[in-house]
């Protein structure tokens, strides 16, 4: 690789310390990663960013996973399916939900309940789920 390829790539890494260091753990961890990057406020009601990273030596071509939403009071506010397509093998990606009706405030953590769908080329049923590593770059806590 040329170093005017490798600058930009350095530079980003610069900015971003922490996706770098996700794509690393997902590149090598034998496991799976989620973390809850960032909630914003949104026209319809709340706007959830993770970053999802696979360290399964295979591909996954759709994953899908339960979330359980509590409130400061540790009631759970609301549950929902998100779909987080496919995870290619040792990759690192951005996924976004908008969930109508959920304000940001009353959501103070969260919980992976289950993966209802783990697809892929030589997948477990229960990969998804088994040594699922959760984190948190937001004031809310998620768990798996």
């Amino acid at each position: 690789m040329k170093f005017d390829r490798l600058l930009p790539l350095a530079l980003l890494g610069s900015f971003y310390p922490g996706m770098a260091a996700l794509a690393q753990d997902a590149g090598s961890s034998g496991n799976l990663s989620v973390e809850i990057n960032e909630l914003v406020p949104s026209e319809k009601g709340c706007k959830l960013t993770f970053v999802a990273g696979n360290g399964l030596p295979q591909s996954l071509a759709k994953v899908s996973f339960e979330f359980v939403l509590f409130d400061e009071k540790g009631l759970v506010e609301r549950m929902a399916v998100l779909d987080f397509r496919d995870l290619p093998a040792g990759k690192t990606k951005v996924r976004q939900f908008d969930l109508s009706g959920t304000k940001c405030e009353a959501v103070k953590s969260l919980l992976i309940n289950d993966a209802p769908v783990c697809d892929g080329e030589g997948i477990a049923k229960d990969a998804c789920m088994k040594g699922l590593k959760t984190g948190s770059k937001s004031s809310v806590e998620l768990k798996g």
